[in-house]
């Protein structure tokens, strides 16, 4: 990707995002109806199956809200990306054995993407080490693999010795200790799924030691990260846009289908906890919604009145007697259904806003001397975390 497109490309998704942010940029729990008067009748007349059927079709949703949202169209042209397709490998019982099944064909074909089989490689946050194995089995001489939990590192080493496979793990905090010396010139360095402050370390990193060639597919840009989004790029840190951690998560709302019963206790989840920010604002007459922490997913097979006096002594709260619980639960779902309307709406942006953080990631490395390659390194149904950066340092007479 040349210089002169990744940012005028950056350019063109920084104007579009900031033009739509009413669509995009809103906190749905804080709304008790749609927020935007030419979209309410035809968000309100599909029926929830219909809500489901568009959010999990993301050119559905384009063509639905295209219409009305005429950005859409150029911001949908933007976001594509090249598949970089490679050949998934048969892979020895014993080297696949331990990864489950969809997990195995990711790491399959961001092997077959990355195609390493001559430098050494340093492995970024590396779990188990299940990349740098099969990295290690298809060619690449050593693999060196960097990993925070100390159990991992020790069942990584083991799996590796008994596979005869050239690994070695290093036990350390990437966020505090001081990780330069892994990266080596001649290494090629290796980051898939880093979560946030853990991949932009990496880049940093590889960028300040000079090494040649890195390949990352980014995750979770909110985590470990100040509250609002620190650009990377000069043309990152001039954009209007502010994006908060609840901004950047929306780029991560595109999920493989999860399992019948897990949808199904996230959405009794969702309503109880509007049903509560009902009763509570009643109660307090504050007009604001208020968070409740996270809290283990039995609570969500008992009765919806024992969340509330849970989720009220979370909020030094004290429920008088007497609540129609019932009324508070049928109004939880009633705001549940404006809500999933709402968030259908910004979920048209996700993969926009997506862009536009890798996007940063890519200028950055291009000022930084890199030739820069984008890419999807796997389908949609396996991960939509399926971005892959790879750069290359130019050599000093390019």
């Amino acid at each position: 990707m040349a210089i002169v497109e990744s940012s005028k490309r950056f350019q063109l998704l920084d104007k579009l995002l900031f033009d739509t942010r009413k669509y995009w940029q809103i906190v749905a729990f804080e709304h008790l109806s749609i927020p935007w008067p030419q979209l309410q009748s035809e968000l309100l007349q599909l029926s929830d199956d219909a809500v489901s059927v568009l959010d999990n079709d993301t050119d559905a949703l384009f063509a639905f809200f295209s219409q009305h949202i005429p950005e859409l169209e150029q911001l949908n042209a933007l976001s594509v990306l090249p598949q970089k397709t490679g050949h998934r490998d048969e892979l020895p019982f014993w080297l696949s054995n331990g990864i489950k099944g969809r997990k195995l064909e990711q790491l399959q074909d961001f092997v077959a993407a990355v195609n390493e089989t001559k430098a050494s490689v340093l492995e970024w946050c590396a779990g188990k080490g299940h990349l740098g194995r099969l990295l290690s089995y298809h060619g690449a001489p050593e693999v060196n693999s960097i990993e925070l939990q100390a159990d991992l590192c020790r069942q990584g080493e083991e799996s590796a010795k008994r596979q005869n496979l050239n690994l070695h793990f290093h036990c350390a905090d990437v966020l505090k200790d001081d990780t330069h010396h892994h990266f080596v010139e001649n290494r090629h360095g290796i980051a898939l799924h880093a979560c946030g402050e853990l991949h932009r370390v990496f880049m940093s990193q590889a960028v300040a030691n000079g090494m040649k060639k890195l390949s990352l597919s980014p995750c979770c840009y909110h985590l470990f990260t100040p509250p609002n989004y620190q650009a990377m790029s000069v043309e990152a840190q001039q954009s209007q846009l502010n994006l908060s951690h609840h901004d950047m998560k929306l780029a991560l709302q595109e999920t493989v289908t999860a399992p019948g019963r897990v949808a199904q206790v996230r959405k009794k989840e969702v309503s109880w906890r509007l049903g509560f920010d009902a009763l509570r604002r009643e109660l307090t007459a504050d007009k604001h919604y208020v968070s409740v922490p996270s809290v283990n997913k039995a609570i969500f097979s008992g009765a919806f009145s024992d969340f509330c006096y849970w989720a009220a002594e979370q909020k030094q709260l004290i429920l008088p007697d007497g609540i129609d619980f019932d009324r508070y639960e049928r109004i939880g779902r009633e705001r549940k259904q404006v809500t999933d309307r709402i968030e259908l709406v910004r979920h048209v942006f996700r993969r926009a806003i997506e862009i536009w953080l890798v996007l940063d990631r890519v200028l950055y490395l291009q000022a930084a001397g890199y030739d820069v390659t984008l890419s999807t390194f796997c389908e949609k149904s396996l991960t939509p975390r399926n971005i892959l950066i790879q750069a290359e340092r130019q050599s000093e007479n390019h």
